[in-house]
């Protein structure tokens, strides 16, 4: 695997590095070795899938707030994806810029996003599928959402939005939120 920093602190670009043979290849997405040489987290208790069947579906910007913050990985199985990241943390160097990413099947790539950083997305495609690694237990009481629109982050997206959940369309503003207190 080749892992890249990204703009974000803490947050990593992970690609696979095929061995390739007449058969195809084959490349590992995980390994604990690896993830532990850099101090990454390399404990996760769920594994999640999103399907999206719309091209330029939204989903986003989320996260938990402590003491459940957690550790993501995403990658995008089938399909593409514009992901984006927000770093939350007030103490960051990179407090409230944000990054985006094309995650792809293709590509293969995977987002590590740390503790304290929210995350979404907007498909690219037709039936696109996102794969999660998660290291803590989702907690409803602890689960938070911005407005992907949010001018505390100025995101770009970049094509119309076709579908979003009510939830996801009517989080509010971050200046009034419970994090930015």
């Amino acid at each position: 695997m080749l892992f890249t920093k990204t703009e974000i602190d803490g947050a990593w670009l992970i690609s696979p590095q095929p061995s390739l043979d007449e058969r195809g290849f084959f490349a590992r997405t995980f390994c604990v070795r690896e993830f532990g040489e850099r101090g990454l987290e390399d404990h996760f208790v769920q594994h999640s899938v999103s399907f999206n069947g719309r091209r330029g579906t939204l989903r986003g910007l989320h996260m938990q707030l402590p003491p459940f913050q957690e550790v993501k990985i995403v990658g995008c199985v089938k399909g593409a994806m514009y992901d984006v990241i927000v770093d939350l943390r007030p103490s960051s160097p990179t407090f409230l810029h944000w990054q985006s990413f094309e995650l792809s099947a293709a590509n293969r790539s995977q987002l590590y996003i740390p503790r304290g950083v929210a995350h979404g997305f907007q498909t690219m495609v037709d039936a696109t599928e996102v794969s999660y690694l998660i290291s803590e237990y989702f907690t409803p009481a602890a689960a938070v959402g911005y407005p992907y629109d949010d001018p505390a982050f100025g995101i770009t997206w970049p094509m119309p939005i076709t579908a979003i959940s009510e939830r996801d369309r009517s989080w509010p503003a971050f200046a009034r939120s419970r994090l930015s207190a």
